[in-house]
């Protein structure tokens, strides 16, 4: 017959220290891989196709911004997912292409296609087409005045924001850390992206 005797209390602190142990290094080691990743400016698979923002830019949303249903966007809005953001003044047809590719940037992603959303900021009132085209896009364009504040915040190399027709990546911190200006191709800013997702567990 097995042996179903307790442990002794000397056995159950040793097993005790292995579990604590194990805990240790699935918890501690993927932390110290980051931190020599920045200490050492690693990149485990290429270099990063999209211009990086340095140092990242925290995000500061005026109190009253709102989104097109008038909805106040709450201190979490840029630290719950990644963030996929494109800005116009009006959107015109140069607009709606891009809005369209970042549709389909976040269809690729797949089942990690929850931890991004879209987000338009523009200082255009009828979005009814937008919203009709792009339904599960966040967009924000009011008032004009804290959207004319938030849209300066996306200003990379001395551009004028509304006309660089670049797509933008915010961190789940609420960091503009990268940007893709208009001449890159969709596949390589899903590259980036996607290899971004892989290597982190935020968002």
């Amino acid at each position: 017959m097995p042996d179903n005797q307790p442990l002794s209390k000397q056995e159950m602190q040793r097993k005790g220290r292995k579990v604590f142990i194990l805990m240790l290094i699935f918890f501690a080691v993927p932390i110290v891989v980051v931190i020599m990743m920045y200490r050492f400016n690693w990149i485990p698979t290429g270099a990063s196709i999209g211009e990086l923002v340095t140092p990242v830019r925290l995000l500061s949303s005026p109190l009253d911004i709102q989104d097109n249903e008038a909805k106040v966007l709450t201190p979490l809005f840029w630290k719950e997912k990644w963030s996929i953001v494109f800005v116009a003044d009006e959107c015109g047809q140069a607009c709606f292409e891009k809005l369209h590719d970042m549709r389909q940037l976040h269809v690729s992603l797949y089942k990690d296609m929850d931890r991004a959303q879209r987000v338009l900021i523009t200082k255009m009132q009828d979005v009814s087409k937008i919203k009709s085209d792009y339904p599960g896009m966040a967009i924000i364009n009011q008032p004009a005045v804290s959207v004319t504040n938030l849209i300066q915040q996306f200003q990379v190399n001395s551009e004028n924001v509304t006309l660089s027709n670049r797509i933008y990546l915010v961190d789940p911190l609420g960091h503009l850390m990268m940007s893709y200006p208009s001449d890159v191709p969709l596949a390589d800013v899903r590259k980036d992206v996607t290899r971004l997702l892989r290597y982190s567990w935020a968002g």
